[in-house]
């Protein structure tokens, strides 16, 4: 079988945002920040899964699209903490640089379906 590889990337992506939370939980003492962006990270991941699993082309386009909300939402909670200074720039660089990568596939993937479906 063939490996998905947004599949594989948002499953990744969720183990490093569990390391940043438990980062910002014990060494930073970050809390409330934190626990938004382990909502959001992981969720990006769980909702490819269920697009993957979806029961038609509509359920997996719109799980999709949650997943790329939540990607937007997590780019978010990263720069607010690399900028309020809970981050550093070479943690947050790394964690910003996968989640661009996931934003660009994610799209890459709905632009493909949607130009697939609106032609004839």
């Amino acid at each position: 079988m063939k490996e998905n590889i947004i599949q594989v990337k948002t499953y990744v992506f969720a183990l490093q945002i569990v390391e940043v939370y438990k980062y910002l939980c014990e060494d930073k003492k970050e809390f409330v920040l934190s626990k938004q962006l382990l909502r959001s990270g992981t969720s990006i991941g769980a909702n490819i899964e269920e697009a993957i699993g979806g029961q038609s082309e509509k359920d997996f386009y719109a799980k999709l699209t949650i997943s790329y909300k939540e990607a937007r939402e997590t780019k978010y909670w990263l720069r607010l903490l690399q900028d309020s200074g809970y981050l550093d720039e070479e943690k947050a660089i790394k964690v910003l640089i996968d989640v661009e990568e996931i934003l660009r596939i994610i799209g890459s993937i709905q632009k493909t379906m949607k130009s697939k479906n609106s032609n004839p």
